[in-house]
């Protein structure tokens, strides 16, 4: 069983996992959704790192092992969702369709056991540099790398001291002014389209910063990624939401949420 118990969610949350990219931790991932059970699964893009193996090919067995569960939870009639990101947006053209069980869906709407509508989307979209400027994309996208890199080699003399991991991207993300006030900006305007979805919680992924906040009226998530943070989101059978950190066993739980007036607007995705 190993550190988890099973334990059971009425929806789990996973995005940026990067399949086919060496910065992908699929260890903890694997060992994570093998110890969960839930009704559905959405997988919230950049599942796979198109872009990486277009550089290199690199797909060692443990990433055929993570998409072998994941099919396999759809065969046993979980739901599963898959909403591309820009690393693996060549899927988007299939919007609507299912292949081997599995939903592709361009952003979808999901109830909450407690009522209220949660809004789901990679998030690519919200990001100006990756709509509108592709040569500074690829640029950031090559730095990003580098940095992981950098990481890992880092975190290979951690592990022999007896340190944990430390991600020099999360901290870099953290401190550089420009990045805070992207962050910032990314957060208010998804919560502006969810607002005008007529949701009450927006979830997101794409910048790899684990988050859950209140952002005006609207509960903001991200649920983080699989290269630096080792993160999901869950919602419990009662509609609780709760953002597990999985390597360092912490967990952020949301703030009770504010109450929904009872002629709240809602519209269809």
């Amino acid at each position: 069983m190993g550190r988890y118990d099973k334990t059971r969610y009425r929806a789990v949350w996973i995005s940026d996992v990067h399949l086919g990219s060496k910065a992908c931790r699929i260890e903890p991932l694997l060992e994570f959704i093998s110890t969960i059970e839930c009704d559905t699964l959405y997988l919230v893009g950049d599942i796979i790192d198109l872009w990486s193996l277009q550089r290199k090919w690199y797909w060692p067995q443990s990433h055929n092992d993570f998409v072998r569960k994941v099919l396999k939870r759809a065969s046993k009639g979980s739901q599963v969702v898959f909403i591309p990101g820009n690393h693996d947006e060549r899927f988007r053209d299939y919007d609507g369709l299912h292949f081997g069980g599995v939903e592709i869906r361009r952003e979808t709407i999901h109830d909450l056991a407690d009522g209220r509508r949660m809004l789901i989307l990679h998030g690519d979209d919200f990001d100006a540099v990756v709509k509108n400027h592709a040569i500074i994309t690829a640029i950031g996208d090559w730095f990003y790398d580098l940095i992981l890199g950098m990481n890992r080699i880092y975190n290979w003399f951690r592990r022999k001291l007896g340190r944990p991991y430390w991600s020099l991207a999360a901290y870099l993300k953290r401190k550089v002014k420009y990045i805070c006030e992207f962050v910032s900006n990314y957060e208010e305007s998804l919560a502006k389209y969810a607002r005008e979805k007529g949701a009450q919680v927006v979830l997101t992924g794409h910048i790899h910063r684990p988050e859950m906040k209140q952002v005006g009226d609207i509960l903001y998530c991200n649920d983080g990624d699989w290269v630096e943070n080792c993160t999901a989101l869950v919602e419990h059978l009662d509609g609780r939401l709760e953002l597990l950190h999985v390597e360092r066993e912490l967990t952020t739980v949301t703030a009770p949420p504010p109450a929904i007036p009872e002629n709240a607007e809602t519209a269809p995705v």
